[in-house]
């Protein structure tokens, strides 16, 4: 399966801003698929997960602000994210992995990676 990450771009602070990953070559219903950002000068950290039986997963600092869901006839994943703060700014990346559940926050574990998409959030 090939992964195409798109729709970031620059909003405001507390702005909402919605990214999706499509999904060509094969099921997103067959992967667990994550979203993963990268910050300038930062490491590449988790975001969130979405998983086979619609499980979702998110890291503190977003819960309540984000949702992951996904759009099995668009084949499509989606990162709705609100009220957004300008520590959000990153380049998100969305990857799929088929390993257990808990392993879902460990980037390594992810074989196949979108591009990224760079989301701008202004003061």
């Amino acid at each position: 399966v090939q992964l195409q990450a798109y729709g970031g771009g620059l909003v405001q602070a507390g702005g909402s801003l919605r990214v999706s990953c499509a999904a060509s070559g094969g099921s997103v219903r067959s992967y667990i698929i994550g979203w993963f950002r990268q910050a300038p000068g930062k490491e590449r950290e988790f975001v969130a997960a979405f998983g086979w039986l619609g499980n979702t997963k998110y890291i503190d600092s977003v819960k309540g602000r984000f949702t992951i869901s996904r759009d099995n006839a668009k084949n499509t994943v989606y990162l709705q994210m609100n009220s957004l703060k300008p520590e959000d700014t990153a380049v998100y990346y969305c990857a799929a992995t088929t390993v257990v559940w808990g392993r879902v926050t460990e980037e390594n574990y992810y074989s196949l990676w979108g591009q990224g998409t760079l989301v701008t959030v202004s003061s």
